[in-house]
């Protein structure tokens, strides 16, 4: 941030959409706190926060495009526990709520990066696919750069509470991982039995 100033952010959020373990609950008021320190303006801050936002969703969405949902359907047709009537279901739920979850996701770490591969797969329109996540990212990066500008040298904490969603989220997305595979094993054992 320092060497680059906000194109710097952008690329460093651009990095955390494409490798989710880098966390933007970090960089985000690290950039509001350089913005109150007077080393870029807190409009820059944003603004290129959230085209680093884009360039990574879309570098994303270009991986889910290129998958297709053919190699997608051979690929879950393999894996073991899923079925393709699991993809149909999921298929037909962004079909009829792709635009909320691309909206919507992208405020919710770990999903922020992940929506945009299914939205790739169903080829939702580039256009519509870009303006729900300038949107979505817009409100996000404003949230932490402000905080951060707003607490100063005390922005950590903003890190540290959105560490603990970040951790909520992680935790239900397992349990519910874990959920899927007990049940599907409790299934097929009973459809065993004779």
């Amino acid at each position: 941030m320092s060497t680059l100033g906000a194109p710097g952010v952008g690329i460093a959020i651009a990095l955390e959409n494409i490798f989710p373990p880098l966390p933007s609950e970090v960089f985000l008021p690290l950039a509001g706190f350089t913005a109150a320190r007077g080393e870029m303006s807190v409009v820059a801050a944003i603004v290129w926060t959230t085209l680093g936002s884009l360039a990574g969703a879309l570098v994303l969405y270009g991986i889910g495009a290129a998958l297709g949902r053919e190699r997608l359907r051979a690929i879950v047709d393999r894996m073991p526990l899923v079925h393709l009537r699991d993809l149909d279901k999921a298929e037909a739920w962004f079909a009829r709520h792709g635009a909320k979850a691309v909206f919507l996701g992208r405020m919710v770490p770990l999903v922020r990066s992940l929506i945009s591969v299914p939205a790739g797969v169903e080829r939702m329109p580039l256009p519509l696919f870009a303006a729900l996540t300038t949107a979505g990212s817009l409100i996000w990066n404003t949230a932490f750069v402000l905080a951060g500008y707003g607490l100063g040298e005390s922005w950590p904490v903003v890190e540290q509470y959105a560490g603990i969603a970040s951790k909520v989220v992680l935790a239900a997305v397992v349990l519910a991982v874990g959920w899927f595979v007990v049940a599907r094993l409790v299934r097929r054992g009973l459809h065993a039995r004779p």
